[in-house]
């Protein structure tokens, strides 16, 4: 959460500093570096606890250990398999496993 709130505070300043930018006559173009560089720095320089919690938020979504997400879709496939082999035993499902070559 922290991360969308430090996202939707860059894009209210953002869109903040390129209206006042255009407001002054700098054009378009001109107003949307602007305000990109300036809401950077505003950012960067007076909200350094939220950009820390995003980024810790980011990192601990895309760390190694966190177990894997799945979908609905996958956990339907897997409820089948279970319910396949919890009513047919002697079934063996060995998808994990590469063919064997005959020679």
């Amino acid at each position: 959460m922290a991360f969308w709130k430090f996202t939707a505070l860059r894009l209210g300043l953002v869109a903040v500093f390129f209206a006042a930018c255009y407001w002054l006559g700098l054009g378009l173009v001109l107003s949307a570096i602007a305000g990109a560089v300036l809401a950077w720095c505003v950012t960067y320089l007076f909200f350094r606890e939220m950009r820390d919690e995003a980024a810790r938020t980011v990192q601990q979504r895309f760390h190694g250990n966190n177990p894997r997400t799945t979908n609905r879709i996958e956990r339907d496939d897997a409820g089948a398999e279970d319910s396949l082999l919890d009513a047919h035993p002697d079934v063996q499902i060995n998808s994990d496993r590469r063919p064997r070559e005959d020679k």
